[in-house]
């Protein structure tokens, strides 16, 4: 369960220090346009800290991280978020900077939100192994 706790904080950092990046970048380099930039303080913070602190939760109420798979999970999903963010914070930058972003990455950059779907079919998966523990422990019907 700790390590869902550091998690939850160090992407409470990322997402934090993304936004102020965002806000001096795009300040520094006289940049008003649209970039992916403005989105990697959000999905820091929603997709990494928002959702550990969710499955810290279920760990807490269900005992999730008992399951053998549970390691897993937690890597496969934090390196799908860390992932998705770390290419949409490149997108940007290279869109503040005028560069193109190659296309070649585009599809790369796109395997962050399958990896992270894998960590999500994982943890629904244990979720639904112990809910159905827990309804059988306390005598509730489905």
């Amino acid at each position: 369960m700790r390590k869902l706790y550091i998690a939850a904080t160090v992407w409470l950092a990322i997402g934090l220090i993304a936004g102020v990046f965002y806000r001096e970048f795009t300040r520094a380099h006289d940049f008003e346009g649209a970039t992916q930039l403005s989105v990697v303080h959000t999905h820091s913070l929603i997709l990494g800290m928002t959702m550990n602190l969710l499955f810290l939760v279920f760990a807490l109420l269900l005992r999730i991280d008992k399951d053998r798979r549970f390691t897993a999970f937690f890597w496969v999903y934090n390196a799908g978020a860390a992932w998705t963010v770390g290419f949409l914070a490149f997108h940007g930058i290279c869109q503040v900077l005028g560069q193109d972003f190659p296309e070649s990455l585009a599809i790369v950059a796109g395997m962050g939100h399958i990896i992270i779907t894998v960590g999500f079919v994982l943890f629904f998966v244990i979720l639904n192994k112990y809910l159905k523990r827990w309804q059988k422990k306390n005598n509730v019907s489905q």
